[in-house]
């Protein structure tokens, strides 16, 4: 089984989760959105990326 086949309910490692929020500019400054990623830094193949407003530490 590969890493990506293994269920979380398998893990009894913790996993590390870190959020990042960017404000991305495109058409020589523009337009401009913000992004939300979520990575395992264990893991180079462990991330998500996806348009939205807000880094997890500040959905409170």
């Amino acid at each position: 089984m590969t890493p990506a086949e293994q269920s979380a309910t398998d893990r009894t490692d913790p996993i590390d989760l870190q959020s990042r929020s960017y404000r991305i500019t495109v058409d020589d400054g523009r337009e401009s959105f913000f992004a939300l990623s979520i990575e395992d830094d264990s893991r180079e193949d462990a991330w998500l990326m996806s348009d939205t407003v807000r880094a997890l530490e500040n959905m409170r």
